[in-house]
């Protein structure tokens, strides 16, 4: 059955294209990057009326395109520069964060190619939902213990903007992806059990540039997070779970680690 564009997605793509003109006139976003990202937004809504072995393969042609987004791989686009090398707290090591405005474009892709992401409530499993809220102070422990972060109490004055970027920009990009598109995605196939393995596991291989324990860490909290989609088929709730950890640790650890 072909799959329709609802009025909210003609709506959504409206306000994105008008973004898009607005970056490539402010110079933040290139001809090359805007022709990389239509081709996806095409690719996406050719994708959900495909089936067999065509879907499959555009399935993974979507991932390693949104990974290549995430990862700052496609050309073109100018992220500013908003945090040069700060410190939350004395003990901690210089951050710098950049508003990344080529991670969102993965956000609007997938619920093109994958709207059933969207609505699917399910009736509250409380016992995957506990184990995974109790996964968050786990690891934020055991990165403690390790030596990986340190307990440090500090709120920078730069909180407000990395709460911004990092709710929008970051935590409900890769929950949208990771857990809306690939974990759902993979579970309506395989199962609930391998899709949360997989799409936890591919998230702590994308962290994988800041060393193997943050690769390990990443894989859990993308477990926790993973558990709390499942449980309620609600992705606010992994979209939470995730900031309320990054949160945590800015707040009450060194952040992003000891200097």
């Amino acid at each position: 059955m072909v799959s329709t564009v609802s009025g909210k997605q003609v709506l959504g793509m409206g306000l994105l294209a008008v973004f898009g003109a607005v970056s490539l006139t402010l110079g933040l976003v290139t001809p090359i990057a805007a022709g990389v990202v239509t081709v996806g937004f095409a690719g996406a809504l050719i994708l959900r009326n495909l089936s067999g072995m065509w879907a499959a393969l555009g399935h993974v042609t979507l991932v390693i395109w949104c990974i290549a987004l995430g990862a700052h791989l496609v050309p073109g686009f100018h992220n500013p520069l908003v945090l040069d090398q700060v410190q939350s707290g004395p003990l901690s090591r210089d951050f710098t964060m950049y508003l990344n405005l080529d991670k969102p474009m993965v956000l609007f892709t997938v619920a093109l190619a994958w709207p059933s992401m969207i609505g699917g409530a399910v009736a509250l499993r409380k016992i995957p939902l506990a184990v995974g809220f109790a996964l968050l102070p786990a690891l934020l422990a055991v990165g403690s213990a390790v030596n990986a972060i340190r307990p440090e109490i500090s709120l920078p004055h730069w909180w407000v903007i990395f709460a911004l970027s990092n709710l929008f920009l970051t935590c409900l990009t890769e929950e949208v992806f990771f857990r809306g598109y690939l974990q759902s995605l993979i579970s309506s196939r395989f199962g609930a059990g391998l899709g949360i393995a997989a799409a936890s596991l591919l998230f702590g291989l994308v962290h994988v540039g800041g060393g193997p324990a943050l690769a390990g860490f990443a894989t859990i909290l993308g477990a926790a997070c993973g558990l709390g989609y499942y449980a309620t088929g609600r992705l606010w709730v992994p979209v939470l779970m995730h900031f309320g950890f990054n949160a945590a640790h800015l707040v009450l650890f060194t952040y992003p680690g000891p200097a």
